[in-house]
This record gives structure tokens, sequence and C-alpha cells, in this order.
């Protein structure tokens, strides 16, 4: 493990990769809206969805977002590796939230996969178990206090 300081923040490389993250958030508005954005510029929203006028997605909504992108990213590499030609990929996730003071944690996630393509619809379920079980940091990062559960469906219609 090496570090470097730029700016006089740490960056830390572990094996050749970056382990140390930061974003930026901005107030947009006089509401609620923020404006967050990565080192490379790339942005999203996020705003109150409570009220009528919210322009962004929650912050609870993008904990859901980030379990199905990463564990996209993960399934789709794994079924590449294995030569299989995923034509369309979809998720959707459902997060069940419990009262907790004033606060409303994820109790559990359920994630369910639709592929299409010409998959071996048991590599495809392989290749889900490994991204929840080793390679999904955000899982990985829930997994003590939230049950995160996964379905997929190869080449059957999307509910």
């Amino acid at each position: 493990m090496v570090a470097f300081l730029t700016n006089e923040k740490p960056i830390l490389y572990l094996w050749g990769k970056v382990i140390f993250m930061e974003i930026f958030l901005n107030r947009i508005n006089e509401g609620f809206l923020f404006e967050c954005q990565n080192s490379k510029g790339q942005k999203i929203r996020i705003d109150n969805t409570s009220l009528p006028e919210a322009e962004g997605v929650s912050p609870m909504e993008t904990i859901l977002m980030a379990v199905a992108g990463c564990s996209g990213i993960d399934i789709i590499s794994i079924l590449k590796k294995q030569k299989q030609e995923v034509k369309k990929f979809s998720a959707k996730v459902e997060g069940e939230r419990v009262e907790r003071g004033e606060a409303k944690p994820f109790k559990n996630i359920n994630v369910s996969f639709f592929l299409e393509g010409d998959i071996d619809p048991k590599k495809a379920q392989r290749a889900a178990q490994l991204s929840f079980e080793k390679y999904c940091s955000v899982s990985k990062t829930l997994e003590s206090s939230v049950e995160i559960t996964f379905e997929v469906q190869v080449n059957k219609a999307v509910r």
C-alpha cells in the first residue's frame, strides 16, 4: 500500500487501485435540491422526494440505484468473461424500510435481474451470487445491517 498527498488529502493505492474516493455536493436551489459530482464531473441530483416539486432522486433511492448498478457491472463483467451474449439487462430493486427512532433505514433489499440473450441461466445465477457474495462493494457495505436478496430471470418477460 502506498499513500500520496494531493492538495493535502491522502490518496491511498492498494495493489495499484485507488481506495480513496470523494464527491462534491452543492445546494442548487432554495429548497432541498442538491447536485452531487464525482471527480470526473459526472453528476446526479438528490432532492426531498416527499415534496411534489422534487427534481431529483431521494438519498435512499440512490442506495437502491447503487446496489443495482454495482451488481449489474459485476454480472455483465462475469458473463462477458464466460462468453455469454447479453443483449438486454435490467433490474428492479425494492427496499423495505423500518422506523428506528427518527430514521427509516432499509431492513431488506430485493433485486430482480432480467437478462435476455444467449445466456446459460445457471451462469447468470452464479454471476449474481458472486456479485453479492464477493464483488459488489455497495452490497458488502450494507450487508451487516441490511438483508439483500436477489433473483435472476433469463429470457422471460419483464413484469
